[in-house]
């Protein structure tokens, strides 16, 4: 059970019910980490502003879906590995690409040599080696993208922290938040 209240559209604060009947309208449900969310009107209209910006940035939604599953694997976040297990594969990314990318690989080069840096963007808390930028870099990715890649990360590490305070209960097929292909 959450321990943070997954508030409901009826008893959300007023000031969250409009972000929750978008969510609602836009997906068809209103999956239980937005409900976490709902608690702060400020956090759910900042996640759903950057999820929205970003969503109009140089990366595909496939491609998106890819990093929030990489960090995923890296933050062991089994909410987000479902979730966004479950949306990929609903836009018909292939179950072993989906594998791949909680442990920062694609059968695309470009990509993942983006996973990469995103995971290590992680692991280092931003403090990439020189080496690492120059990988992304010399992997075919503009600055723009280097620092989408960052804006990727920090939109997910905003999902997978409100998941692992809040123990939020999940609604998608549970899966691991690790991949079992090894690295």
């Amino acid at each position: 059970m959450s321990r943070l209240t997954q508030q409901s559209e009826t008893d959300a604060p007023e000031a969250s019910k409009p972000f929750l009947a978008t969510v609602k309208k836009n997906f068809g449900m209103i999956p239980n980490l937005v409900k976490v969310f709902a608690n702060s009107p400020a956090v759910i209209e900042g996640y759903l502003g950057l999820a929205t910006a970003l969503s109009k940035g140089k990366f595909n939604a496939q491609e998106r879906e890819a990093y929030a599953l990489t960090i995923a694997g890296t933050n062991g976040c089994a909410y987000c590995a479902s979730a966004h297990a479950a949306a990929a594969g609903a836009m018909k990314v292939d179950a072993d690409e989906i594998e791949r990318n909680l442990n920062a690989q694609s059968g695309d080069a470009k990509l993942q040599a983006g996973l990469q840096f995103a995971r290590e963007v992680v692991e280092t808390r931003g403090f990439v080696s020189d080496a690492a930028l120059q990988a992304v870099r010399d992997a075919g990715h503009s600055e723009e993208e280097v620092v989408e890649i960052v804006g990727q990360v920090a939109l997910n590490i905003l999902t997978n922290y409100t998941n692992h305070v809040a123990d939020t209960d999940i609604d998608f097929p549970a899966r691991s938040a690790k991949s079992a292909i090894a690295a």
